[in-house]
């Protein structure tokens, strides 16, 4: 959901850690949200430690300090004495927070794999049903912002599986937590101060500031720094709330690809078929060339049929571990990678979003 979050892990390698908060979803966002292992429900728990992993050592007074200099910062800075004692007053630092900010993915799965675990059958009846659910408020938002309603549905059922995964650990505790000690601290505290501006407006209570254990937040996923640029107050009550407004949260998505560039009626991606002698390994995906100019150079669709003899701008998107499939990228495919930057990610929204026309 956008700041840009600082993606720890691939778009595939999110599905391997296995836990809340790992990295491949939620607008680069800035930070690791639940991302496509939200999409799996219920939420797998948490895994251990890996064996020999050197064990996380809390020193709470080191902690109080930061937290001191901190509040009186944030004091500085503008925010209520009242509400920094109701947010920051009780807070402890969260071991479970550095373990997971410190686990590297332990491996990663094949385009394929992945294509196959987040485009499923399953998946796209879900979305389905997700995207029937909310089609007045869809048509509205699509009406206004001039975004795919199903690429919105597409990204909330990647990030929080349509809503039903948000994360459970406080974000002001867990932020301030890597702001303390987190290998990013200075990126942390931004976002912390961020967190508590949201508060001190009053969109949401403290206690209801839950999100994963990096800080991405609600429906969307959302750094703080992102939910101040890109959430939205669709519902018209005061409040930018992503966490129970669903109108506020699909407005909020739409609103950061609209604001990202979004090209309405210009489609995401085109699946190739690439020439003789073609060298995946080597491709270029920097190049953007007319698709006419793509068709010229041997280009075609996948099921061979001739590409658009038009001036639209496409460049090679290939998959990170493709046994082969590639694709020819539109301006919208790198929104998409605005709001998180793998390839494997943003292919996968494209063809979920597809799986729901």
């Amino acid at each position: 959901m956008l700041h840009r979050r600082l993606l720890l892990l691939s778009g595939a390698g999110a599905l391997l850690t296995g836990c809340a908060g790992s990295d491949s979803g939620s607008p680069s966002l800035g930070s690791p949200s639940l991302g496509s292992q939200a999409l799996a429900a219920p939420a797998a728990p948490a895994p251990a430690p890996p064996p020999g992993a050197a064990p996380v050592v809390i020193d709470q007074a080191q902690f109080d300090a930061f937290l001191a200099g901190f509040r009186a910062d944030a004091a500085r800075a503008g925010i209520s004495q009242a509400m920094l004692q109701r947010a920051l007053g009780r807070i402890r630092p969260l071991p479970r927070v550095l373990e997971l900010d410190r686990k590297q993915p332990e491996g990663v799965l094949s385009w394929e794999q992945y294509r196959d675990r987040i485009v499923s059958p399953t998946r796209i009846q879900a979305g389905r049903r997700a995207y029937a659910a909310s089609r007045p408020l869809l048509q509205e938002i699509e009406a206004r912002y001039r975004v795919s309603a199903r690429v919105v549905v597409a990204i909330w059922g990647m990030e929080t599986n349509f809503g039903a995964n948000t994360g459970g650990f406080n974000v002001v505790e867990a932020l301030a937590t890597l702001a303390w000690e987190g290998r990013r601290a200075s990126f942390f505290r931004g976002e912390l101060m961020a967190a508590l501006r949201i508060l001190d407006a009053g969109h949401v209570a403290p206690e209801h500031m839950q999100g994963s254990w990096a800080g991405a937040m609600g429906q969307p996923q959302f750094m703080p720094s992102s939910f101040e640029r890109f959430a939205v107050d669709f519902d018209g009550d005061g409040h930018r709330d992503i966490w129970d407004s669903r109108a506020d949260a699909l407005a909020s998505i739409a609103n950061y690809l609209a604001r990202n560039g979004w090209q309405a009626g210009q489609g995401w991606s085109l699946e190739a078929r690439p020439p003789a002698g073609f060298d995946i390994a080597r491709a270029d995906t920097e190049t953007r060339r007319p698709l006419a100019d793509w068709s010229r150079l041997g280009w075609r669709r996948a099921d061979g049929a001739p590409l658009p003899a038009t001036a639209q701008e496409a460049s090679l998107a290939v998959p990170a571990r493709s046994g082969g499939q590639v694709f020819l990228g539109l301006p919208n495919l790198r929104v998409i990678r605005r709001y998180n930057s793998p390839i494997n990610y943003a292919l996968a929204i494209g063809l979920l979003a597809d799986g729901l026309a």
